[in-house]
């Protein structure tokens, strides 16, 4: 039986709960220690990009839109974990249903079509680095960034026709007022519609890295037999390290797409995706933090800490963990 779904004496419902109390416990303790992991980390990785001019890089760009996406996704945690313990009644009304829903989804198609767009960046710098200082410059990424943004927003649209607040017919709606999808999106196949966009949204990017990476792999590899410069090969090693953040961002965002294919299994399953999800949002800065030398020393700079001495720090610029740097570009 489920906890908090008996009646109480005045005929209404008293507060129903999916899991049990310590499995929610152990769930928020986690969610929480995500949440402050998260949001300092992503919003250090924006401010990194704002304030440093060398930090800003048409890679950075990208990556720094996606912090944003994160940072956004983490401030909907709060009325997340509040449906967990309380799946019914929704307090908050039918406005904040919607937007907490449309804005998480958003956020999580903008970080694909972002990593998307950042992995085909690193394709035309790779394979064809002579085109790529006319074609990849900073007022275009910006332009490009901007772009997915909308086409985000555009997409997770129908969330505001596809959930909102509902009761059950012939109860008292103040007590068992949900926050899901409502009957009209059933009826209507908009449900549907948006598990196909959803998916769209998950499996196309995988074909296209999938198809990008196989690609930069192969162009590595015979530059790799060729006779070439050392300039070349500091440059192939910093490629060939944007590729591996880029795959590990990659995998830990398809916790996030695969989320509502996860939940169809089983409640606790769905429980699972529900901490991945947040865990592929607070990731990030991290990885950043391990694979990037560069990145270090900035945030360094950013809490007013002693920087690393200039002879270190110019030996950085060569080293092959510099994952926030890329071929040089016009402006």
């Amino acid at each position: 039986m489920r906890e908090g779904s008996s009646e109480n004496r005045t005929g209404g419902e008293s507060p129903l709960r999916l899991f049990p109390a310590p499995v929610l416990t152990g769930i928020t303790v986690a969610c929480v220690l995500l949440f402050v992991v998260g949001v300092l980390g992503n919003l250090m990785t924006m401010l990194v990009v704002s304030r440093f001019r060398d930090m800003r890089t048409t890679t950075n760009f990208y990556l720094s839109s996606m912090a944003f996406s994160d940072l956004l996704i983490f401030l909907c945690m709060p009325l997340d974990l509040f449906r967990l313990w309380q799946y019914r009644p929704w307090n908050f009304g039918d406005l904040l249903c919607k937007l907490f829903q449309f804005i998480s989804e958003s956020c999580t198609y903008s970080t694909i079509l972002n990593i998307t767009a950042l992995s085909v960046e690193r394709y035309v710098a790779i394979c064809f680095p002579l085109r790529a200082k006319v074609i990849i410059t900073k007022r275009k990424v910006k332009l490009v960034i901007l772009i997915l943004w909308a086409v985000s927003f555009i997409s997770a649209g129908p969330i505001f026709v596809l959930v909102g607040v509902e009761h059950e017919n012939g109860t008292n709606p103040l007590s068992t007022n949900e926050c899901r999808a409502t009957e009209y999106a059933i009826r209507s196949g908009l449900l549907t519609i948006m598990v196909w966009i959803s998916s769209i949204f998950f499996f196309l990017p995988v074909f296209c890295l999938t198809v990008l990476y196989s690609l930069i792999g192969r162009k590595l590899w015979r530059r790799k037999r060729k006779n070439i410069g050392p300039s070349t090969i500091i440059r192939d090693k910093n490629n060939k390290q944007t590729v591996k953040m880029l795959g590990r961002y990659l995998f830990s965002k398809s916790f996030e797409a695969g989320s509502l294919e996860i939940a169809v299994i089983s409640q606790y399953c769905n429980l699972v995706s529900f901490v991945l999800f947040y865990l592929s949002a607070a990731i990030n800065p991290i990885l950043y933090n391990i694979m990037s030398k560069k990145y270090r020393v900035a945030a360094c700079r950013l809490f007013g800490l002693k920087a690393l001495p200039k002879k270190r720090l110019s030996s950085t610029k060569q080293d092959s963990s510099r994952v926030w740097t890329e071929p040089t570009v016009a402006t």
